[in-house]
Order: structure tokens, then sequence, then C-alpha cells
């Protein structure tokens, strides 16, 4: 089945809408990240972002048997 020029037409504003707010979306998901890395950076600065394992080690616990 062919589309009319007047399907194609709306087609391709669909497409271009739909473009529209996914890079919207994208910015607003950059923007979000953004700000959820500065605010772990001063954590990591404290050394508060250390992983379960190596936070008992640095206490003197061990997974060892």
């Amino acid at each position: 089945m062919q589309m009319t020029a007047e399907q194609l037409v709306q087609e391709l504003k669909d497409t271009v809408v739909e473009l529209h707010f996914t890079r919207r979306h994208a910015e607003a998901l950059e923007a979000e990240n953004a700000a959820l890395k500065a605010k772990l950076a001063p954590e990591a600065e404290h050394g508060h972002t250390q992983p379960h394992e190596d936070a008992d080690e640095a206490h003197g616990h061990s997974h060892e048997s």
C-alpha cells in the first residue's frame, strides 16, 4: 500500500514532533544525571561511597574464613 502525499507529510510531522519530545526527554535525563553526579561528588571526596566490602575491611572486619 502506498501512502498519499498528505499521509507522507503527516507521517513526517508526527516523526518530527516525536523526535522533539524524545530530545527534550534526553536533555532532562542528562540534567538529572548531572545533578546526581554533582550531589555524589562531595560524598566521594569524603570517602562515603566505599563499597560495603572495603568499608568492612577498613574497620578490621574480614569476609574470609
